[in-house]
């Protein structure tokens, strides 16, 4: 996905997904805005039963790409009973994304 904007700090980043912006903060910065605090993930625990999916025509590559900028392979691509390919990572601060194919 395009990247729509990304602070000097890469604290906050909000990424093109047609019309709707797709955005991540740090830890630190969602902590300065969330005064009342927030549950976080932790990298000794089992990710949140939540999961964040991107769809690609090439999951090998994705699955490479985030590995190599910092995520963690959590579960090695899978093809479905229905044909779809799908890989589960954890990101750098241990929230679990899906990276799959489109269903057909």
């Amino acid at each position: 996905m395009p990247i729509k904007f990304i602070t000097p700090e890469k604290d906050y980043g909000e990424l093109l997904t047609g019309e709707t912006s797709l955005s991540f903060a740090s830890i630190n910065l969602a902590s300065s805005n969330i005064k009342q605090g927030f549950l976080s993930s932790k990298s000794e625990e089992k990710p949140f039963g939540i999961e964040l999916g991107f769809t690609t025509d090439d999951v090998e590559k994705l699955v490479e790409k985030a590995v190599k900028n910092g995520a963690v392979l959590y579960e090695d691509i899978a093809v479905k009973p229905w044909g779809q390919k799908v890989a589960y990572i954890k990101d750098p601060d241990h929230y679990l994304v899906e990276i799959c194919t489109e269903i057909q």
